[in-house]
């Protein structure tokens, strides 16, 4: 992931969110760059189970 200044930021430094279903802390992805602010889910599973 990179910064605003366009450095790349290592991996102890990237957002982080809970589940809403198991309360689990899960990280930012790369593929969910552009709809961060939507992600709810860690997996499939507990979007399935929502």
């Amino acid at each position: 992931m990179k910064n605003k200044s366009g450095k790349i930021v290592s991996k102890a430094h990237l957002p982080a969110k809970l589940c809403v279903v198991c309360n689990r802390p899960f990280s930012w992805r790369k593929k969910w760059e552009k709809c961060w602010e939507e992600v709810k889910y860690c997996s499939e599973r507990c979007r399935n189970m929502k």
